[in-house]
């Protein structure tokens, strides 16, 4: 077994990464970064009337229009539950409330197997939320596992730009090779067990060896970055805003993070889960907490303080994107190098419906100031904006979950 761990220790002296300057490349990497907002939006105010592209939130992002789409009549067939759909945005896998629910690989998860290999990081899941379900995170492995979101601004900003100490080095290489030593004792056992193995079940057990490979591979990597310092950024070391309610500030920082690990290379792929659930935002007009505000029942005043708090978070989207827009790289800036998805997993959290998600998709070198309006009764797979966006990334993708091929009127 020790033979493994050596190899495990050696591979990070011997097997050099592909390098990490981008000089020689004429236009940087392909990116993604997914967002989702657990409680969605109201739909009279985000949806375009017929044949028209602005709506009162989307005037929130006028000066950004030309460089994001929103669609209409999108949603994951079959992907129901109410607030339990969240937990599907990006792998619509159906049925998440019933007791045997298994999700699946998740869009971002995808992406990050093909443009993850260069980077410290192949993806980065982090969260704005109180820490409740559905705030969590919306990465979920090929094993159907959700991956733990990063809550901390703090802690992010030291694992992506503060080197460790000796000590501190030391102690992550002891974890590193401590991973190594378990998968040793897990492969030893599962080669005996191969011996007995019937026939039918043998395919399953090399699905599993193909995973301990990956493992294997990802201890590698691990080794070789523990040994490569991390980028410098002039962007001083931010404190954690302990108050969930200041979740627009939260948002901003979080977001100044995220341009940052994408503009270092440090990631390729971000995703983001953005609650407001059991939290009543600092946002003036605002005094109840946002879930009660969403099943407003059509009352007034209700609707108007719901309004208030969805209009602070597309303003704070709109920053975001102008943001992207404002950091030069070759050929274009970082939005037009990086796919940014907005939206949610409740079309109208009112009645708590997954229909008619509310959707943007922002740069990405796609051809944007539209609206794709699809049928609102009988919705599209938004699993094939999903394809047409792997194809962006210029990865090759024909289906994705639920897809039917790709979305017609995307182009880039």
């Amino acid at each position: 077994m020790h033979t493994r761990r050596h190899f495990l220790r050696a591979a990070g002296a011997l097997l050099a990464l592909p390098s990490i300057g981008r000089a020689a490349e004429k236009l940087p990497p392909k990116r993604l970064f997914a967002i989702h907002v657990p409680l969605g939006m109201m739909p009279e105010f985000f949806f375009p009337k017929a044949g028209d592209t602005s709506s009162p939130y989307l005037d929130l992002l006028a000066e950004q229009r030309p460089h994001f789409t929103t669609f209409h009549g999108l949603s994951h067939p079959d992907v129901n539950g109410n607030h339990h759909a969240g937990q599907c945005f990006l792998s619509g896998a159906p049925h998440p409330g019933q007791p045997t629910f298994r999700n699946s690989l998740s869009l971002d998860q995808l992406a990050a197997e093909k443009l993850g290999l260069d980077t410290r990081f192949p993806s980065l899941a982090v969260s704005v939320s109180k820490g409740e379900h559905y705030g969590d995170s919306i990465a979920i492995s090929r094993a159907g596992v959700m991956l733990p979101a990063e809550k901390s601004p703090e802690k992010l900003y030291r694992r992506l730009f503060v080197a460790g100490t000796p000590e501190e080095k030391a102690a992550t290489m002891r974890r590193i090779e401590a991973g190594g030593s378990v998968l040793d004792l897990i492969l030893d056992k599962a080669k005996r067990l191969e011996k007995s193995t019937a026939a039918e079940d043998r395919a399953r057990l090399e699905q599993y060896f193909q995973s301990v490979r990956e493992l294997e591979g990802r201890l590698q990597r691990n080794i070789e970055w523990e040994n490569r310092p991390k980028p410098k950024v002039d962007y001083p070391q931010p404190k954690d805003i302990a108050d969930a309610n200041e979740v627009i500030a939260r948002s901003k920082l979080m977001f100044d993070l995220i341009r940052l690990a994408l503009q270092t290379d440090s990631t390729r792929v971000v995703t983001l889960s953005l609650s407001t659930f059991s939290v009543v935002p600092h946002v003036p007009g605002v005094k109840s907490e946002t879930h009660g505000l969403t099943h407003h029942g059509n009352e007034p005043d209700k609707i108007a303080e719901l309004k208030k708090i969805e209009e602070a978070q597309m303003k704070v989207f709109a920053d975001l994107l102008r943001t992207f827009r404002g950091v030069a790289e070759t050929g274009g800036t970082l939005l037009d190098h990086t796919q940014v998805l907005y939206g949610s997993c409740l079309g109208n959290a009112n009645s708590h419906s997954n229909q008619n998600l509310p959707l943007i998709l922002a740069g990405g070198g796609f051809k944007h100031g539209q609206n794709l309006a699809f049928n609102a009764q009988n919705n599209t797979p938004m699993a094939n904006l999903f394809v047409s966006m792997l194809q962006g990334l210029g990865i090759e993708a024909d289906k994705f979950a639920s897809s039917t091929g790709t979305l017609s009127g995307l182009k880039t």
